[in-house]
């Protein structure tokens, strides 16, 4: 058994061996080489630790030898460094998620469960619910977003709460795509090719990125970052120096393969509707001309742009911001010169002012059908007032809402100032409008009801390409990262016919806006694990998943080669 006596005079641990001797040499006054040869150091080895036992006197307070032991488990390093961190997020109104995502984004791996630990040990009571213009607003976290690299594809597991445009992918895939950009001649980086690059344009315009300025609140979002095959998306002075290198040359070759494609797997219909939509402009504008803006309801110096839009499909497969006043009225004829007239092209449907006379004569001699609208005036108006009652014929159509409404129309031959050979002419009155609607074609085949049927199907298009417009931002481009409005009208149209091609895989859902379509299904937050073949997304639970992944098994077996070759696996998360 061993003695008090003897535990002190043989130290078993080195803190204990160095208090002892250093209690001999300094309290009991022995000579450095009789308490060196007591506890077995070299006299140099002794002297060495005299010299650090001073040096840290006196730079220091911290006990050296009896550290008090503390109950319960240790404190994790990375809890440590992040506590301070999450306190500041928390007091700038960010969500457990949101300081998740913000850490992943960081490389700093701490659970939910810690998070909400220090939150309520620090006494912050739970956040009230917020609507999405308040989380789009919330104050940057003031860190230092990581640089954007091609991802390594290690295992490792991490939060996103823009996982839910990661659903857009096998659509991506399914439709080339893929092939459509590396074909194209956009251009690319040392560090990142032009595959990731426009798909992080995409990531940026699927997401509803508003505050395009605030790039350390996207920049922290792993799940963004992946979906262009990154670890996070580049800083808004990326993708502003990256759209000033693309030509409208680059765009044109562009739309007119995603034209083709959509073409060659019968996607586009019989009929065209060609619209213009003003760009506001809030910079220096000598250069530009004004245009009417319905989203602002006044005359604004602006871009003028055309889009075309199949009324089945609801796909974009064109469009052109460099219109000017003095070749508005060719646009139409532009429009089949840079596609060539596909042999299902019959009709094209445009308003009014979108061309002359003398343009639609040329339509008709290429044997494209037309249907517009007649300028009203007043000899036209009174005419109409004139027309007896037992003339008029009574049907119904289809309005906005899926509702129908009756209308009285008039089917007749006219003459047209400019135009070679007879017109046909439609007027319709009883539709809510004060003033009637007169309708002119080259059609003199297809039924008056068909007629009218084709182009009130134009009004609902007016409103969904409107909704397009607000859900993309493109009348919105005073942001601070600055990017060249031709390209941004280009990824603003493959974004929304991704949303069109995924709609309709969601049968019921097919007619959905953009804005619904993202509310409903894409804004979702989901834990993602990077494994050996697969990439595994569980989406957080809410109401319309079981509908997604039920559409999603389809492509269980798609192989993303941007992704390493990898699978993406989708499902449902156990937490909500």
């Amino acid at each position: 058994m061993m003695t008090p006596n003897t535990y002190l005079l043989n130290p078993k641990t080195i803190a204990q061996k160095q208090y002892e001797a250093l209690r001999m040499y300094f309290i009991e006054k022995k000579s450095g080489l009789e308490v060196a040869k007591t506890f077995g150091y070299t006299y140099r080895g002794f002297t060495t630790i005299v010299a650090n036992f001073r040096k840290t006197l006196r730079t220091t307070d911290e006990e050296m030898f009896f550290i008090a032991r503390k109950k319960g488990r240790k404190k994790d390093k990375q809890i440590s460094q992040a506590n301070q961190l999450i306190i500041n997020l928390r007091k700038k109104y960010y969500s457990i998620e949101d300081i998740k995502v913000t850490l992943d984004g960081k490389g700093i791996k701490v659970s939910e469960k810690s998070i909400y630990s220090i939150i309520k040990n620090e006494g912050f009571s739970r956040l009230p619910r917020r609507i999405n213009s308040i989380k789009n607003n919330i104050e940057p976290p003031g860190i230092k977003a990581e640089t954007s690299v091609p991802l390594n594809f290690e295992y490792e597991k991490f939060k996103s709460t823009s996982a839910g445009i990661l659903c857009l992918l096998p659509y991506i895939v399914k439709y080339g795509i893929v092939e459509i950009i590396e074909q194209s001649d956009y251009p690319e980086t040392s560090q990142i090719n032009k595959v990731s690059s426009i798909l992080a344009f995409i990531a940026l315009k699927a997401s509803n990125i508003r505050r395009y300025s605030a790039d350390n609140l996207w920049c922290m979002d792993r799940g963004s970052g992946l979906f262009a095959g990154l670890n996070v998306l580049p800083k808004s002075a990326w993708f502003s120096s990256y759209s000033h290198r693309v030509t409208p040359d680059m765009n044109r070759k562009f739309l007119k393969k995603l034209h083709n494609m959509f073409s060659s797997i019968n996607l586009l219909s019989d009929t065209s509707n060609l619209d213009f939509t003003s760009i506001p402009y809030w910079g220096n504008n000598d250069h530009l001309e004004n245009n009417w803006s319905g989203k602002r309801n006044k005359s604004l110096s602006s871009m003028l742009a055309v889009l075309a839009h199949d009324p089945e499909s609801g796909i974009i497969d064109y469009g052109d911001v460099n219109v000017v006043h003095k070749n508005q009225n060719a646009v139409v004829l532009e429009y089949l010169d840079f596609y060539g007239v596909h042999k299902d092209l019959k009709y094209l449907v445009f308003d009014s002012k979108f061309t002359n006379y003398e343009n639609l004569s040329q339509l008709n001699k290429k044997g494209i059908k037309f249907i517009t609208i007649r300028r009203r005036g007043k000899n036209i108006i009174q005419r109409v007032n004139e027309i007896p009652d037992s003339q008029w014929k009574k049907i119904r159509v289809e309005i906005a809402g899926n509702k129908k409404r009756t209308i009285k129309i008039l089917d007749e031959r006219v003459k047209l100032q400019g135009y070679d050979g007879d017109a046909r002419q439609i007027i319709i009155t009883g539709h809510g409008k004060i003033k009637p609607a007169i309708l002119i074609s080259n059609d003199f085949e297809l039924s008056t009801e068909n007629m009218v049927r084709k182009y009130t199907k134009r009004w609902i298009v007016e409103k969904a390409i409107s909704e397009q417009i607000e859900f993309f931002h493109l009348n919105s481009v005073s942001s601070s990262m600055v990017i060249k409005v031709d390209f941004d009208l280009t990824m603003s149209i493959v974004t929304h016919n991704l949303f069109r091609l995924f709609a309709r895989g969601l049968k019921r859902y097919a007619h959905f806006s953009d804005i619904s379509i993202y509310e409903k299904f894409i804004s979702n937050s989901a834990e993602i694990s990077i494994e050996n073949d697969e990439i595994v997304v569980e989406l957080k639970k809410k109401r319309n998943l079981p509908v997604i992944l039920e559409t999603l098994k389809q492509f269980e077996n798609f192989e993303y080669k941007f992704l390493e070759m990898k699978k993406l696996k989708f499902k449902g998360a156990t937490y909500s």
